[in-house]
């Protein structure tokens, strides 16, 4: 199989060098460029197209959350990971509404970024549900210039879907809404790819972030009612 590419987009040439040396000794995995800012992150998006891009949130001339949202807009396939100093970094929410596939501490192990890159690469977003939940409870509520000005219309979703994209925003994993809601796993998957095509998310943490954008859900845990529609 085609091993993974990467970018590796940090203003520090020390991380990216030690990013660079953890990756490269997997078998999978190829540094493909390097950038010391959001605009060269940009620019280097555009020429590569790698699968995956490793991105710091606060650079130079274009921050990483900027540098994401571009990125999406451009229908480019290459998918972001954003990184981070701290844990909660509240401009790591902006960075998952802009598009970003998951978020890592830069001093996490070595393991789950690999682990991490490889989810992504295959299609997967990764935020645990602990820390889905945990971001979006204290940081959903707050504004942000990458928020959508019109709230999307979930008139389009079942009373099903509706059900499993609160179960989504509640930071519950695919094992554990099918319990809570008396479906099958195979069925909750259906619904959440659904959701996803209905709103042309690129993944669960979209869908969760849309639950919270929409109002379906805020960070108090509060639900808010949508028309019922047949299932």
């Amino acid at each position: 199989m085609r091993p993974i590419s990467v970018l590796l987009a940090d203003d520090q040439p020390m991380i990216r060098t030690g990013f660079r040396f953890i990756l490269e000794a997997e078998p999978d995995i190829v540094v493909v460029g390097e950038a010391a800012d959001g605009q060269e992150a940009l620019e280097e998006t555009r020429r590569l197209s790698p699968d995956i891009v490793l991105m710091d949130i606060r650079m130079p001339r274009m921050d990483g959350v900027e540098a994401t949202r571009l990125i999406g807009e451009e229908g480019s396939p290459s998918r972001v990971i954003i990184l981070t100093t701290f844990d909660l970094d509240a401009h790591v929410v902006d960075a998952l509404r802009a598009g970003a596939s998951s978020f890592l501490v830069k001093d996490g192990p070595a393991d789950s970024l690999i682990e991490a890159i490889r989810t992504v690469a295959a299609g997967d977003a990764v935020l645990a549900p602990r820390v889905t939940r945990r971001l979006l409870d204290r940081f959903a509520g707050m504004p942000s210039d990458t928020a959508p000005t019109v709230p999307p219309r979930l008139d389009r979703l079942t009373s099903r879907e509706v059900d499993v994209l609160r179960a989504l925003a509640r930071g519950l994993s695919n094992a554990e809404i099918s319990l809570d809601l008396g479906i099958g796993e195979t069925t909750v998957k259906s619904h959440v790819a659904h959701i996803l095509g209905k709103f042309r998310l690129r993944d669960r943490v979209q869908a969760v972030i849309l639950a919270y954008d929409s109002g379906l859900v805020t960070p108090a845990g509060r639900t808010s009612p949508v028309p019922p529609e047949r299932d």
